[in-house]
């Protein structure tokens, strides 16, 4: 058969010609923008799809073969205050800030490295790339504070008192002086607290007779039943002791007082130890970091959370 009659046997297929000329004609091209947007490349690289007359994404294939993620992004946790100066020295750019969380509960200060840019007007950042440093709180403090506040029956509190006697501090005659004019109520030293929870132990089962509020300040308990310890039935309740406690792990003993309230339902006493003002100690101690983060790393600094999670 010539090529001539073979020709003429076989049919065009017009269809798969047509396909075969659509592929030939795909193509990656650049997709430029008319007029520019804020946050977007002015042209982005785009597949041609001339079968489906379609254009689509050619990131997605890109991103298959990153070795590297396009942005930092995710939180340091440092455990010391130099650590974290430190790495904030390692990624800080010209835009990054320091945030401190002054909550006396649970303070924390925090670096954004990728904030937003430092003028009127600038370019919104991620803010996914931070450090985070949360002071570390000693056991002693963190126990204190877990019944500021909190009613404790009269075993609870014994019990704990004697646990933590070494943290209990005599007051100096100013301090003494100054706490009796403020709350009306005598200091006590460390052996009367000793004395107090030996004495509420021997009580534990028996019920309260009549309890009053000493000129003092102080308050009298008489209790309902034949045992005695070694002031007789009656036991004097002090209005306020103090602690010598350093609220950071490995930091300094700071003096703090505390308020020692009780009331009497139903026969039994139940006790509430409220601390004073401990937010001051602890602010003062975050403010004094900040200033050094701040000062030895030259970045602004701020009372408060930075914006957005990560």
């Amino acid at each position: 058969m010539t090529e001539t009659q073979l020709k003429k046997s076989v049919p065009l297929d017009i269809a798969a010609i047509n396909d075969l000329a659509d592929r030939a004609g795909s193509e990656i091209a650049t997709l430029k923008l008319s007029s520019p947007i804020v946050g977007v490349p002015n042209e982005i690289p785009v597949f041609l799809n001339r079968k489906d007359n379609r254009v689509e994404n050619v990131s997605d294939l890109f991103e298959r073969y990153r070795e590297h993620p396009r942005r930092k992004s995710g939180i340091a946790n440092v455990s010391t205050l130099e650590s974290l100066i430190d790495i904030i020295d390692r990624h800080k750019t010209e835009n990054s800030a320091i945030f401190a969380n002054t909550n006396w509960e649970k303070p924390s200060i925090t670096a954004i490295f990728d904030y937003h840019e430092n003028k009127n007007g600038g370019l919104a950042d991620n803010l996914k790339h931070r450090a985070h440093y949360e002071f570390p709180l000693s056991e002693e403090w963190q126990a204190w504070v877990k019944i500021n506040g909190k009613p404790l029956d009269q075993v609870a509190f014994a019990e704990f008192i004697e646990d933590h006697i070494a943290e209990l501090s005599a007051p100096d005659a100013a301090e003494a002086e100054d706490y009796r004019k403020m709350f009306g109520s005598k200091v006590a030293y460390p052996n009367e607290l000793v004395t107090l929870s030996r004495g509420l132990q021997v009580h534990a089962e028996t019920r309260v007779k009549s309890n009053v509020v000493l000129q003092s300040g102080e308050g009298e308990i008489t209790w309902d039943e034949e045992h005695r310890d070694a002031q007789g039935n009656k036991i004097t309740v002090p209005g306020m002791f103090i602690l010598s406690i350093a609220p950071f792990f490995m930091g300094e003993a700071t003096r703090i007082p505390v308020r020692l309230r009780y009331r009497v339902a139903g026969g039994k006493v139940i006790w509430i130890c409220q601390l004073y003002r401990p937010d001051i100690h602890i602010t003062q101690q975050v403010m004094r970091d900040l200033e050094r983060a701040a000062r030895e790393t030259e970045l602004p600094h701020f009372q408060g959370s930075p914006e957005g999670t990560v």
